[in-house]
């Protein structure tokens, strides 16, 4: 475990102390020169000892001597020590040895440190009895305690800033993740809104253009034995060119500018009545309410209808087209049958069909389409979502 610069501190604080206490002895009494300048050296050792320890952790074997050193230095410090304070440096040892060579080793020393004390002084008779040397093995011991008390908080506070530290390295990955991730969400939503827009614009745009080009054909048909007829027609043409041009404005700006309740009845009937003509008849059969289902679905089996008779009109050449819904609370169907020439198996299908499998997929939706030469089928079977 790496020692913390804090003890580093805590131990030149001890040995400043030791120092300025064994001098203001010395001014007070005789002491020996040179002694007085071996104590001060050995606690100059000391504090290098301290400075070499502070640029890193060592390997075990070199921290053990270095230990081993270290309680040397103290015993000569204790020996030259005339004031009788540099017992205390002891106290480092195990505090010491808890972040440089383990717990075990700190939890002996502490444990020997305390039974070689109490030995000293309880088992000389004269000390035993003496209450300064009690008081300092009593001293002595809330040191040593307090030392390691202090060792296993610093090592927890150590412990909680590693783990913090690779929680904030984990949440700045994973924030990073999540960047990619919104990067990615946001360039499919720009796909599938493109694919939706696209769609809208195939199913609404392109039915309303097919609406113009049958409308004008027939009032070029019309225009000669019928101009009432044809006015109508081109009337009718005007009208869808105009839905167009509105369907092509909420495209672009990919919203919806009719806000009022789609109503299936209603928006089928107008679809037959455009469509409806001597040369392609329209039948509708509209059953159960409304209300049993939601607008989605019944949007889809208007858009599914709505491809369903384009086809039938301007691809299958029919002249007949029947058109059955049954709404109940549980499914939305859509059968469409015509009398046109229908198309192979295995054609590849166009966008409208595409579109239109994409669409019912967002509601749950199936269709199935069976075709022959003598006309087409198209059911569609929406399952109703409890709402």
């Amino acid at each position: 475990m790496h020692r913390p610069h804090a003890l580093t501190w805590v131990a030149c604080f001890l040995y400043a102390s030791v120092l300025i206490a064994g001098l203001a002895v010395a001014s007070t009494a005789p002491v020996d020169p040179v002694r007085l300048c071996a104590f001060a050296g050995a606690l100059l050792v000391a504090g290098a000892l301290e400075i070499a320890e502070w640029r890193g952790p060592a390997a075990r074997a070199v921290a053990l001597v270095g230990l081993v050193v270290r309680a040397a230095v103290y015993a000569v410090i204790t020996a030259l020590d005339s004031s009788g304070n540099a017992k205390v440096l002891f106290v480092l040892l195990p505090l010491t040895a808890y972040f440089t060579v383990g717990h075990r080793v700190a939890y002996t020393l502490a444990g020997g440190g305390l039974l070689l004390a109490g030995a000293l002084v309880l088992g000389r008779p004269a000390l035993r009895h003496d209450p300064e040397a009690l008081s300092d093995l009593l001293m002595f011991a809330i040191g040593i305690v307090f030392a390691l008390a202090i060792a296993v908080i610093a090592e927890r506070e150590e412990t909680g800033r590693r783990r913090a530290e690779t929680l904030l390295t984990e949440l700045s990955d994973a924030h990073a993740r999540l960047r990619e991730y919104a990067d990615q969400a946001v360039t499919l939503a720009t796909v599938a809104e493109r694919t939706r827009v696209a769609r809208d614009i195939h199913d609404s745009v392109g039915h309303h253009l097919v609406v113009v080009a049958i409308q004008l054909e027939k009032s070029a048909a019309y225009r000669t034995v019928d101009t009432d007829t044809a006015d109508r027609a081109l009337a009718e043409g005007r009208r869808s060119a105009r839905l167009a041009l509105d369907e092509v404005r909420r495209a672009v700006g990919t919203l919806r500018a009719d806000d009022t309740r789609f109503t299936l009845g209603c928006s089928l009937r107008a679809l037959a009545a455009r469509l409806d003509d001597p040369g392609f008849a329209v039948t509708l059969d509209l059953t159960g309410t409304e209300d049993a289902v939601g607008e989605p679905v019944r949007l889809a089996l208007y858009l599914a209808a709505q491809e369903a008779l384009t086809n039938a009109r301007r691809h299958a050449g029919a002249t007949a087209v029947a058109v059955r819904v049954d709404l109940t609370p549980t499914t939305g169907v859509l059968d469409i049958a015509d009398n046109g020439t229908g198309f192979a198996p295995g054609t590849a299908e166009g966008q409208g069909l595409t579109g239109m499998r994409e669409r019912l997929d967002l509601v749950g939706g199936e269709v199935r389409i069976t075709s022959t030469s003598r006309g087409t089928r198209l059911l569609v079977t929406i399952p109703v979502v409890a709402r």
